[in-house]
């Protein structure tokens, strides 16, 4: 007897040629976490059955790049809440970053995250390790733990020993290890010789003016410099300008590319005229010239990866005044509903989107056993409604801070159930088997 079954639901599957994924009606039966048997017809037992007609399944969908803020600020979130958030969105898996009190920069600090997260995470989990001035010679090592996401970088936009802003060091950190870095790029530098436009003016809508394009661009570019010296290959997040898209599209043999869902939905000065400071994130949300530009080469092949960059922060901390607001907004939940409107009214196909947060980072990132449908792969399933008519509300956000920037917006499109390892996570909004999420595997590491 097969522990679930889902059936008669419209699949998305690895094309026989390995080039992208097609749609086709098919059964999966799941048993002990793995998916055991794809057919056109499966008529044979199983625990708990799904009826997925006129539905889609999907490989679980992964966000590669979430703060969930433990430990250390979990007034704003933690991985219970976190997680939880995740799978009422559809997200089976998340990789959290580094910039927590204290911050995950060693063995000791990195597995008291996975305690913390055993037995208490709704989606499968992995960390990210940071990168610092301190812990340079030990990052070879420190990558290569079990349940390891990466290296994470600031380039900007950090504090204490997590901001590397120099060359020196960057180059020496490029230089330990194997495995693809990942880097939020920001010119330091510039950001602090700039920052008293955002004190003079003390209004949220000079954020991407402080932040201005050349304050990415520049980074960027000396990035790909070291990089390319260093022969490392380079994940660069939340790419927020149409210049350092140009930049990256030539440079595909070292950069892979992540974009966010706010940077292909929102723009300035629209999102701080109706937002002000929960529109506040680094890097900034910009003009729509920008979001164009996003676009293009989110179809073009330039981006490899679409991240939520989840960081949330209290709406009290949200309602100081600028820029002593902080930066950040929540995103995991609102993931797969916003990008399937974007399918809905025609900005990509459902394959495509599908591929940016399945297949892709798990390319990306090295992950074992995730990302497609397939025999033998882990059952990690979302299953999305494409008719699905919903209005985004902050009543309905599990994140611990409460509020979506998405708020009021009908979205065509929505998650229906997400399994995980296995399990049913959740069906119709609703927690169905809790804490169920397992650390992640990866090549690689030990």
């Amino acid at each position: 007897m097969y522990d679930l079954l889902i059936q008669d639901g419209t699949c998305l599957l690895p094309h026989p040629s390995n080039t992208g994924l097609i749609e086709q009606q098919v059964d999966i039966a799941i048993t002990d976490g793995r998916i055991v048997k794809i057919r056109d017809s499966i008529n044979e037992p199983a625990r708990r059955v799904i009826k997925a007609t006129g539905l889609h399944v999907l490989p679980g969908v992964l966000d590669s790049q979430v703060h969930f803020r433990e430990p250390g600020l979990t007034h704003k979130e933690d991985l219970e809440t976190g997680t939880k958030a995740a799978v009422l969105g559809g997200v089976t898996t998340i990789f959290e970053m580094p910039n927590t009190n204290p911050p995950t920069t060693s063995v000791e600090t990195f597995q008291d995250k996975l305690s913390r997260a055993e037995n208490r995470a709704h989606a499968n989990y992995a960390f990210f390790i940071g990168g610092s001035h301190d812990n340079v010679m030990e990052l070879g090592n420190l990558e290569m733990l079990p349940h390891c996401s990466g290296i994470k970088i600031f380039m900007g936009s950090s504090t204490g020993n997590l901001l590397v802003e120099d060359d020196a060091t960057l180059e020496r950190i490029l230089k330990q290890g194997h495995r693809r870095v990942i880097i939020h790029s920001e010119d330091e530098m510039r950001l602090r010789e700039r920052r008293h436009i955002a004190v003079d003016q003390a209004d949220v809508h000079y954020h991407p003016v402080w932040r201005d394009v050349e304050t990415a661009v520049s980074s960027t570019t000396r990035l790909l410099r070291i990089a390319r010296a260093t022969g490392r290959r380079i994940h660069v997040l939340h790419v927020s300008t149409g210049e350092e898209m140009d930049i990256l599209k030539n440079a595909k043999d070292i950069a892979t590319v992540e974009v966010l869902p706010q940077h292909l939905t929102l723009y300035a000065p629209d999102c701080y005229d109706r937002l002000g400071t929960y529109a506040q994130q680094n890097p900034p949300i910009r003009e729509k010239r920008h979001l164009d530009r996003i676009w293009k080469a989110l179809l073009d092949g330039t981006v490899d990866v679409i991240g939520s960059d989840h960081a949330p922060h209290t709406k009290e901390e949200k309602d100081r005044p600028y820029p002593a607001s902080p930066s950040g907004v929540p995103g995991v939940q609102t993931l797969v509903p916003i990008m399937l409107n974007h399918v809905h009214e025609g900005r990509l196909s459902l394959q495509k989107f599908v591929e940016l947060v399945t297949e892709n980072p798990c390319r990306v990132f090295g992950v074992k056993n995730k990302g497609r449908l397939r025999e033998g792969f882990d059952a990690d399933i979302t299953i999305v409604d494409l008719k699905k008519t919903k209005i985004i509300d902050n009543s309905w956000i599990a994140s611990r801070c409460g509020w979506t920037p998405y708020h009021g917006m009908q979205v065509m499109g929505w998650p229906t159930h997400t399994i995980v390892a296995g399990h049913m996570a959740m069906e119709n909004d609703q927690i169905i088997e809790p804490h169920k999420g397992q650390a992640v595997d990866f090549e690689g590491t030990l």
